[in-house]
């Protein structure tokens, strides 16, 4: 297991959950409207629907004003900022070295700096990680108008910070590593024990958004959040070719997930897919308008009482008929589970797909599961179509 920071530490760095989700999907209409007002006529004469992208992609001088990026968040890691309040840092060099000592111009030498860096990259380029990159906090990660793959290595952690936007990277092929040194702060490196190969591993932080990456085939999981992490949100990205998905909630025992709470939005589940997307404990989960075309097992699952919304989503169940269902209950029988508030509220069940609710029913408060207003499940082909990576360039519409 990771190294673990003080107790008072780690409180302060998690004490960041969604106080009144009812809010959220009021301000995400206001900010929207905000925006085309500014902009008006013509604004929308390239969305799709997609909230966060409507919100910065129809300019074709996105290059020159990446950090708009930031102020088009939604769900529950909203108000990650990333490093929209810091300088750019561009990456130069693929190496990676020396996990401890860093060398200027590297994407690890840019992660781990103290101040607030919103990352960019000088060309094309395969990163291949010796060991986890750790992030530090008030990070962005933009890997916009080029083609930036990490790969077959070691991948992403975010571990104990706050304020990390992962955005258009392609990940995959990651691999366990581990028993060495790294350093994770200009001023501190440590000895890691062995990473499992997540994608993105998010422990114990708060206020973090992946969003418009490829992930596929790692050795554990895509993207995985535990250990107290909360005010998340997954959204636009493209899932292929892999078992475990995402993971949110570290074991049935751990307590203090359960003020976790994270927005599934947007994403294309495809090709290759087996479970977990996602794969719930304790907390709150508001899994809206994502695209799902391929499961071998199941699609949402859960144990230890999580609250789960489903809402708007396009469910296109496997042709195995003894996989039709999208959602299943881990380890625990219908006595214990029936009582856990899960709901399907305008999904589109195709090829015999079907939900089994739980719960409450309409009495129910979804509240804390609820983060933005989902949109018709008919438009989310539309919603979707741009999710993964995208192929951005230089003064045109991304």
């Amino acid at each position: 297991m990771a190294e673990k920071l003080g107790g008072l530490a780690e409180e302060a760095l998690n004490e960041h959950a969604v106080d009144d989700p009812e809010e959220v999907a009021t301000m995400v209409v206001m900010a929207v409207r905000n925006s085309t007002e500014r902009r008006k006529l013509g604004y929308f004469s390239c969305g799709t629907g997609n909230p966060i992208d409507d919100c910065w992609r129809c300019d074709r001088n996105w290059q020159m004003n990446r950090k708009k990026l930031a102020d088009c968040g939604i769900g529950f890691g909203r108000n990650a900022i990333g490093g929209r309040d810091g300088r750019y840092y561009v990456v130069t060099d693929a190496g990676d070295d020396d996990p401890v000592n860093p060398r200027p111009g590297t994407l690890r030498h840019a992660v781990i700096q103290d101040e607030p860096l919103w990352i960019i990259f000088k060309r094309d380029m395969v990163i291949t990680l010796k060991q986890e990159l750790i992030m530090n906090s008030f990070k962005t990660i933009d890997g916009r108008g080029v083609n930036v793959h990490i790969a077959n290595g070691a991948c992403i952690t975010i571990q104990f910070v706050t304020n990390v936007i992962i955005h258009g990277l392609h990940i995959h092929d990651c691999k366990p590593t581990g028993n060495a040194m790294v350093r994770s702060s200009p001023s501190h490196y440590g000895w890691r024990t062995m990473a499992d190969g997540d994608a993105v591993s998010i422990f114990g932080s708060s206020h973090i958004w992946v969003d418009h990456n490829s992930l596929s085939n790692c050795a554990d999981g895509l993207v995985d959040a535990v250990m107290g992490s909360t005010a998340i949100t997954i959204s636009n990205n493209y899932f292929t070719h892999h078992n475990e998905v995402i993971l949110l909630g570290h074991s049935d025992s751990y307590m203090r997930d359960k003020q976790m709470q994270a927005t599934i939005a947007f994403n294309h589940f495809g090709e290759g897919l087996i479970q977990r997307m996602p794969r719930c404990r304790h907390g709150y989960f508001h899994v809206v308008n994502n695209d799902y075309t391929h499961w071998e097992m199941y699609a949402i699952g859960g144990s230890a009482e999580p609250t789960i919304n489903s809402q708007g989503n396009r469910y296109l169940a496997p042709v195995n008929p003894f996989a039709k269902e999208v959602t299943k209950r881990v380890d625990t029988g219908e006595g214990q589970w029936k009582g856990w508030n899960w709901r399907s509220e305008g999904d589109l069940m195709l090829n015999g797909a079907y939900f089994t609710p739980s719960g409450a029913g309409a009495s129910a408060n979804y509240a804390r599961a609820s983060s933005l207003g989902a949109k018709s499940s008919s438009l989310v082909g539309t919603i979707t179509s741009g999710a993964g990576a995208l192929g951005c360039r230089r003064g045109r519409q991304c």
